[in-house]
């Protein structure tokens, strides 16, 4: 990280349409994004491979894997998010799948990104949580992610994602962001629930290091140029200040 905010685009291979896909690759190149993330927590498609090669073509923007299981490795990206879900307390998303996983990523030249990876509460059940088999954070909760975020910290991860979900009613508060920005060093993700120029400004205003938004993007085209709109300004009023 630079030290300047991020702004991702989240690409879940099953819930891309063809035609509005190329209008999005064509919209994040006249609207600079920072990142590319593929994958969901349930993709039963596997055409990882398929949308980075589209991605390749359009963009040289670094592409870093989103995964919800070892089948979601593909080494034609950049980089991969080797994600333990600190918010629950399931071991196969602590541990277990990443035991199965590190014997691929050893050999697939990715960058590993090790993210601790925390669901928050967004008033809708989130495809994460149900499939994880674990609970989200209270949303009215700050303090409970700040401790959570601090012991991902202290065990070693390097980035601390904290992720309302797809199709979020409500995006991570900016308290709890916040509270999470006071308690640890590393850069802070935030995705799920951003559908807005000021939910992104809230968001990097409390301490976001990255936006993410996914796939509900191609249901609103002016959401793209406006948020990173909203990235280039914020970096450029404190570079200002």
């Amino acid at each position: 990280m630079s030290g300047q905010k991020a702004f991702a685009v989240l690409l879940d291979p099953d819930k891309i349409e063809q035609n509005a896909f190329s209008a999005l690759l064509a919209q994040t190149v006249t609207n600079q994004i920072d990142f590319f993330l593929v994958g969901g927590s349930l993709v039963t498609d596997y055409a990882h491979k398929e949308v980075i090669s589209a991605i390749r073509r359009h963009s040289q923007t670094p592409i870093i894997l989103f995964p919800g299981n070892p089948l979601h490795i593909e080494a034609s990206a950049d980089a991969i998010l080797l994600l333990s879900l600190i918010s629950g307390r399931n071991p196969e998303f602590l541990i277990g799948q990443h035991v199965i996983a590190a014997p691929l990523l050893k050999k697939s030249g990715l960058e590993i990104l090790p993210t601790g990876y925390m669901v928050v509460d967004s008033g809708t059940q989130t495809t994460v949580s149900y499939i994880s088999g674990t609970m989200p954070l209270p949303y009215d909760k700050p303090g409970v992610a700040a401790c959570t975020a601090m012991a991902g910290e202290m065990l070693g991860l390097q980035l601390i994602y904290l992720d309302a979900g797809s199709g979020a009613r409500r995006p991570v508060s900016p308290e709890m962001i916040a509270a999470v920005r006071e308690a640890v060093d590393v850069p802070i993700v935030v995705g799920g629930g951003i559908n807005s120029g000021e939910k992104a400004y809230e968001a990097l205003k409390a301490g976001a290091d990255v936006i993410v938004v996914g796939n509900g993007i191609e249901q609103d085209p002016d959401l793209l140029p406006q948020l990173s709109a909203v990235v280039r300004e914020f970096n450029q009023s404190v570079v200002q200040a």
